[in-house]
Formats: C-alpha cells, structure tokens, sequence
C-alpha cells in the first residue's frame, strides 16, 4: 500500500512538472515574440530596398552640396553687393511607382541649405500663409513696441523644384529598383534655370529561397 501511495505521489508531482514547464514556455513565447532595438537616426539602414530615412538624408545633403559647389553663387554675390542668395524650397514631386515621403525630403533639403550658411532660406507658400496670419493678428492684439512691421518679407531670387522617377525590373526573387531624383533651381525673375541636378540610385534586392 504505501508503494502505491508513493508511486502515485510522485506521478502528481510529475505531472506538476509538466503542467508548470508548459505554462512557462507559453509565456516566454508570448512574451518573446518581439524584440526592438534602437538605432542611432544617422545609422544606414535598408530593409525593403525601397527609399527609406537614409536614402532622403542622403541624396539631399549630397544635392546641394553639388548646387552650392557651382559658380552661380559667387556670380550673385558679385552683382548683389555680397548679398547671399535667398531661395525659396519649391515642390517635390513624386512620380515613382511606391510611396515616398516627399514633406520629409523636402526637409532634408531645406536643412541643408540652411546649414550650408551659403544662401539664406524663406519659408514656403503655406508656412507664410500662416506667418502673415501671425501678424495681422499682432496688429489687432500686440503692444506697439512688438508688433511685426507688415511688408517687410524677403523676396526669394531663386527656386529649388524637383522630382523623383523609378524604374523597376524584376525577375523571380530578384529584384532592382532603379531611382533618378531630378532637382532644378531657377531664377524666379527671368525664369532662367540656373542649376539642374541629378542623383542616380540602383538597388539590388534578391530573396533566399524558402527551406522547409
């Protein structure tokens, strides 16, 4: 009798066991089914092959270096007593066959010509829309010592356009996507194009085959 008392003793604590194992790997699988890890925003990822953050930062700062890097802006100067070009970021189209985050690259833009310190930047159609709101409320409701002067904006001698085209060729895993990002800067008084630039990007993306 006690024999079986012990045996079935321990078939419980057995079965304990098991139960217990199987509520922990429940939860480990639950709990681990995902993993994230920060990178640094300058970091050069690439996941899909599409344009991504790094692609946009890239091709941006690499642009207007390119721009900024020819003789038009030596030969404002000259005719505009050292004054530094003022440009105006005009609109990006996207006429690719994927999504792109045009307002993104147009930042990226933006950024590097201000950073650049060689040209000064003016805000764009709808941000001075907002901005002439601003004052003519400060002439309703600000002191007289603060209010912003209407008729005082900065006039921009030149604007910065562009697009951006792709070209997919794919065969079974393989893939290339091909992107030509076209930017053109042109007077806006003689609607003389001063600077047109181009930037060339060629992917290739190629996927394992599946083994069972």
């Amino acid at each position: 009798m006690w024999t079986e008392n012990a045996a079935h003793r321990n078939r419980g604590v057995v079965a304990g066991f098991l139960v217990t194992a199987v509520v922990i790997s429940l939860l480990l699988v639950s709990c681990g089914g995902k993993t994230v890890t920060r990178l640094s925003p300058e970091a050069t990822t690439d996941l899909s092959g599409r344009w991504n953050d790094t692609d946009s930062r890239l091709v941006a700062e690499a642009m207007i270096a390119d721009c900024l890097n020819r003789p038009w802006t030596a030969q404002h100067m000259q005719g505009h007593s050292g004054k530094l070009p003022v440009v105006i970021a005009g609109a990006i189209r996207n006429l690719s066959t994927e999504h792109i985050a045009v307002g993104t690259f147009l930042n990226d833009i933006e950024r590097a010509l201000i950073n650049s310190g060689r040209v000064q930047v003016v805000a764009s159609a709808s941000d001075r829309g907002e901005l002439r709101l601003e004052r003519a409320d400060q002439w309703e409701n600000a002191s007289p010592e603060t209010v912003k002067r209407l008729g005082q904006e900065l006039g921009a001698d030149y604007m910065l356009t562009g697009t951006i085209n792709t070209i997919t060729d794919q065969e079974g895993g393989k893939r290339i996507i091909y992107y030509q990002i076209d930017l053109t800067l042109t007077d806006i008084e003689s609607n003389v194009k001063i600077w047109p630039g181009q930037h060339k990007i060629k992917k290739y993306i190629s996927r394992g085959k599946y083994k069972p």
